[in-house]
């Protein structure tokens, strides 16, 4: 019994396993990972050897799913990136701020005040002299939402310094 499961396996094997990682190529675009994907749903099927019914729907459903785990796993680090690299733009440019307020602190405090999401556009656009197609990039949201809080931190900044004034005079 366990001779003729093995020998079904490896014919198995040997039939599809070609197939199924060219499939995977085109899928990934990358002949290591697509046969570590191919090589991981035959693992997993010899796991439920016995209790699968149809072997290449499984392989092929299983190969499907890692593929689509690999693309969400390299969404997730191009996002880490992506924060990773604005906060290290956000950052330079915010100790470039500082020094460049230095004659007017109440500007750089509202600044820093504002949320992230109003702070980072103010300076990437205006401080780090970026266009709004570049914020966009950097911050991974759409043009028009940047323009949106540039328009929103502005606002703020706004009334602000409006209020500052009055107290003063």
């Amino acid at each position: 019994m366990k001779r003729s499961r093995d020998k079904a396996a490896s014919e198995l094997f040997a039939a599809l396993y070609p197939r199924l990682a060219g499939w995977c190529r085109r899928l990934v675009d990358d002949d290591e990972t697509a046969h570590e994907i191919a090589s991981e749903a035959f693992t997993r099927l010899w796991a439920r050897w016995s209790r699968v019914e149809e072997p290449r729907g499984f392989l092929y459903v299983t190969a499907a799913n890692l593929v689509r785990d690999h693309w969400r796993k390299l969404e997730r680090e191009r996002r880490a990136m992506r924060r990773a690299t604005t906060e290290a733009v956000v950052n330079s440019y915010t100790e470039q701020a500082e020094q460049a307020q230095q004659a007017d602190p109440s500007v750089r405090l509202l600044v820093q005040s504002l949320p992230e999401r109003l702070r980072t556009p103010i300076l990437l656009h205006y401080y780090a002299d970026m266009p709004i197609r570049e914020v966009s990039v950097l911050t991974g949201r759409k043009e028009g939402t940047v323009k949106a809080d540039l328009h929103a931190a502005r606002e703020l900044l706004r009334v602000h310094l409006r209020r500052s004034l009055d107290h003063t005079l």
